[in-house]
């Protein structure tokens, strides 16, 4: 059984893992699934705003001498992804963001040169996927804020075109509907309400990514 190892920026994408990917995992049986917060320094965990950072984390990962079948992946967001990243300025030439970060995709797969890492880079951040279904709102928030949620979840059929302006990009339009809105605690709750299969179904980078997992680590 290989051990896969998720690369996050920050705490809200580690407890993703750990609360709704990871327990979906496991009936896919695959049970050794750890989150890993980018190494920024000798004690700092979390935060995506060096590529350096990034890679440092994925190479100590892929340099582990356990013994044991391993494989590596990324769940990083695309939205202010640092400039740095390996072949940033030819992706950014490309026509639109799926192309971009496919392009950015295959250059850190380049840069990395290890067929046990699978790149991906979310489009655009982590709160796209609560947006797969209403039933997250309607549950934790009032009736008035999951009406004007429900509008946003009906205007998109794949919640990942959700576009990432800074006033726009998923995080800022629950912000701008709930000020104290928690990432870690509250949009977990979402996402468990919404559920795996229901993210799945509506976000389709996002299952292309789970469904190469899950064939990675049953292929012995």
């Amino acid at each position: 059984m290989k051990r896969l190892y998720i690369v996050v920026e920050g705490q809200t994408e580690q407890e993703f893992v750990n609360t709704v990917l990871r327990p979906w995992l496991n009936g896919h049986a695959i049970f050794d699934v750890t989150p890993v917060l980018i190494k920024t320094s000798k004690h700092g965990r979390g935060g995506h705003v060096n590529a350096t950072h990034l890679m440092n984390t994925i190479n100590g990962l892929l340099k582990e001498t356990s013994g044991r079948q391993l494989l590596v992946t990324t769940f990083v967001d695309f939205f202010r992804i640092p400039s740095n990243m390996p072949g940033y300025d030819d992706a950014m030439k490309k026509a639109d963001s799926t192309m971009q970060i496919s392009a950015l995709e295959e250059a850190l797969a380049n840069e990395v040169n290890d067929r046990r890492f699978i790149p991906y880079i979310q489009r655009h951040e982590f709160e796209a996927l609560v947006f797969s279904s209403n039933k997250g709102f309607e549950k934790y928030c009032d009736k008035e804020l999951s009406i004007q949620t429900a509008a946003i979840v009906e205007a998109f059929k794949n919640p990942e075109d959700i576009n990432s302006s800074p006033e726009t990009a998923p995080s800022k339009r629950l912000l701008s509907l709930i000020p104290d809105y928690d990432k870690v605690i509250l949009g977990n709750l979402l996402a468990l309400e919404v559920g795996m299969d229901t993210i799945l179904a509506r976000c389709t980078r996002f299952a292309k990514w789970v469904q190469n997992l899950v064939q990675r680590c049953q292929d012995e």
